[in-house]
């Protein structure tokens, strides 16, 4: 079995639907709504994994608001915030070492992402508007 279809199998294992796959570049697309998870990006990249998820488009930045966002990482048990090229797209990413991956470690990220949309959810929908 190839690491692509591991992390794949691991993925479904979580509960996550599969949304899109390419197999070619070994990439999976998997949502599971009920955890706050949607469209979120898994990508063997060897010898990494990388685990984004697009979070929301960000209106006007403010020191502040980058400020805030920075110390919101802080408390993130894994991945971190972070901005797209143009600045303007805030994101959930994580990298993983893929040769070593398991399962808990996956789980852990995407838990990771679910736990930081429960506590921080209403104020990063806040920098949307704002």
């Amino acid at each position: 079995m190839s690491r692509f279809d591991l992390v794949k199998e691991y993925l479904i294992d979580m509960g996550m639907a599969v949304v899109s796959e390419d197999p070619e570049n070994e990439l999976v697309v998997v949502e599971n709504e009920d955890e706050g998870i949607k469209n979120l990006i898994v990508d063997c990249e060897a010898p990494i994994v990388i685990v984004e998820q697009l979070i929301l488009k960000l209106r006007a930045g403010t020191p502040e608001k980058y400020k805030r966002l920075l110390q919101m990482n802080r408390t993130l048990v894994h991945g971190a915030f972070v901005l797209d090229e143009t600045g303007e797209m805030l994101l959930y990413r994580d990298t993983l070492q893929l040769e070593n991956l398991d399962s808990n470690e996956l789980e852990g990220s995407v838990k990771a992402l679910s736990l930081a949309l429960s506590e921080y959810g209403s104020e990063l929908l806040g920098f949307a508007s704002a």
